[in-house]
C-alpha cells in the first residue's frame, strides 16, 4: 500500500517527544522525514530513566518517536549551517519545529522567513503553552503544560491522597503527536485546493484541554467543577472497577444501565439484585449508589479474572480487564490488527513498537525503518539536495556539520 504521506517531505528541527513524534507517525505513514539535529544530537538521545535503563535494549525514548526518518546533523548557529537547512527546506512540503519563540527568531527560522523562501511550506510550530500569551516564550514539557496546567492531576487525583496522581512517560506528547500529524493533513489538503502552505500551532496545554473537555466546558458554563472520581460512588455503578479475589480490576462500562442491569445481575449470580427496590433501575442505583457499589464488590470478589473472563464473555456489555503491559502485548487483539509492528534494529536484531492508530485500506502503518544514528544520513540527504562532495567537505570543515 502507497501510505498517505508518500511524496511529502517533511523537515524536522525538534526535540524530545511532542513535535518528533509526529514526525515519526508521518514517516510510518510514507513520509520521508529529514531529522535536522545539532552536532551533540536530540538531547532525548541521552535521556536515560526507569524504561531505559538497559543500554542494551532498543530505547523506546529514541525509537517511538524517531523511526524511520534519516539524521542530518547542522549547526544552525552557523552561516553555513543555516543556508544549508535553508537549501533543505525550498523543496519541502512541511517543516516541523518545537523550538522557542526567541531561539527560532536568533537563529532566522521563523515562519515568516521560512515561507518567504517556500510559500507552500506547511509551517508546523509545537509549544507547551500555545503561541500566544504570558507564557508563549516559556518552554514546557507535557506533565506540566498538559497533565498539571490542564487541569488533569487534579481531577485523577482522589481528595485526601497523600500524593498526587503521576503521568505516564509521553502521555500527551504522544497524543499532540497525533494531534499534528492530522493538522499537517489538513494543512496539506488546504494547500492542494488553495496552492498555498500556512503556518500551524499545537499546544500541549491544547491538547490537555480538549482532552478534559466535557468538564472544562461544564466549568466554564458556570456549572462549577465536576466531582473528581470516587469508584465508592459511582454515579452509574456499572460504569465503574470493581476488584476480583486475586486483586485484579474489571472495568465495567454499560451507559445505558438500564439494558445492561439484569443482565450482569443474573452472570453474577445476584439475580435478586435486579429486582431489588434499591437498585431496580437508574434513578435508585444512583440514590443508593454507594450501596450498590457495595453490593458489586462483593460479587466480583468471589472470584479471580480466570474465571470472571470466562462469565463475561457472555455478557453482552462492554467490559475490559485492567491489563498489564505485558498482557497488552502478547493480546491476539494487538496482534490481529498490526499494533505492534516488528522493526529490525541498526544491530539487525528485532524489536516492536506501537504503531500509529490509523489504519488505510485495512492495512497497519508499518515503520519504514528503527531510529538513525545521529547524522547517519547527512552526506546522502545533501547529495540528494544537490551539493557536491566537495562542498560537503567544505562545510564540514567549517564545522557547519558538526
Amino acid at each position: 500500500m502507497t501510505g498517505p504521506f508518500e511524496g511529502i517531505r517533511v523537515v524536522e528541527v525538534a526535540a524530545w517527544t511532542f513535535v518528533p513524534g509526529a514526525g515519526a507517525i508521518m514517516a510510518d505513514l510514507g513520509a520521508d522525514v529529514i531529522k535536522v539535529e545539532p552536532p551533540t544530537g536530540d538531547p532525548q538521545r541521552g535521556l536515560r530513566n526507569g524504561l531505559n535503563a538497559d543500554e542494551s535494549a532498543p530505547n523506546p525514548f529514541l525509537q517511538v518517536p524517531n523511526r524511520g526518518k534519516r539524521s542530518v546533523t547542522l549547526d544552525l548557529s552557523s552561516p553555513d549551517g543555516l543556508s544549508t537547512l535553508h537549501r533543505l527546506t525550498e523543496s519541502a512540503d512541511v517543516f516541523l519545529t518545537s523550538y522557542l519563540p526567541k531561539v527560532r527568531t536568533k537563529l532566522g527560522i521563523d515562519a515568516e522567513e521560512m515561507r518567504a523562501r517556500n510559500p507552500r511550506l506547511v509551517y508546523v510550530r509545537g509549544s507547551g503553552w500555545g503561541s500566544t500569551g504570558p507564557l508563549a516564550d516559556a518552554g514546557g514539557f507535557d506533565a506540566a503544560a498538559a497533565w498539571s496546567a490542564a487541569g488533569i492531576q487534579y481531577k485523577l487525583t482522589s481528595p485526601g491522597a497523600t500524593e498526587p496522581a503521576a503521568q505516564p512517560a509521553a502521555f500527551f506528547d504522544l497524543q499532540g503527536s497525533s494531534a499534528i500529524a492530522g493538522a499537517v493533513a489538513m494543512a496539506l489538503l488546504r494547500r492542494e485546493r488553495s496552492g498555498r502552505g500556512g503556518t500551524v500551532d499545537v499546544s500541549l496545554l491544547a491538547t490537555g484541554m480538549w482532552t478534559m473537555s466535557p468538564d472544562l466546558a461544564a466549568c466554564a458554563a458556570g456549572s462549577g467543577e465536576l466531582p473528581r472520581p470516587n469508584r465508592h460512588e459511582a454515579p452509574n455503578p456499572i460504569v465503574n472497577s470493581y476488584r476480583t479475589q486475586d486483586d485484579r480490576w474489571i472495568n465495567l462500562v454499560c451507559l445505558q444501565s438500564d439494558r445492561f442491569w439484569p443482565e450482569l445481575c443474573e452472570l453474577l449470580g445476584r439475580s435478586e439484585l435486579a429486582v431489588d427496590s434499591r437498585f431496580h433501575n437508574a434513578p435508585a442505583r444512583f440514590a443508593n449508589r454507594t450501596a450498590c457499589v457495595t453490593e458489586l464488590d462483593q460479587a466480583f470478589g468471589t472470584r479471580t479474572l480466570p474465571e470472571w473472563r470466562e462469565v463475561l464473555a457472555r455478557f453482552s456489555g462492554v467490559w475490559s480487564a485492567a491489563a498489564t503491559f505485558e498482557e497488552v502485548c502478547g493480546s491476539e487483539q494487538v496482534a490481529a490488527n498490526g499494533y505492534l509492528p516488528e522493526v529490525t534494529g541498526a544491530d539487525g536484531r528485532p524489536f516492536r513498537v506501537v504503531a500509529p492508530p490509523y489504519q488505510f485500506d485495512g492495512v497497519p502503518a508499518r515503520p519504514a525503518g528503527p531510529a538513525p544514528e545521529t547524522g547517519q544520513h547527512t552526506e546522502e540527504v545533501l547529495l540528494e539536495s544537490g551539493l557536491t562532495w566537495d562542498a560537503i567537505s567544505e562545510l564540514r570543515d567549517a564545522g557547519a556539520l558538526g
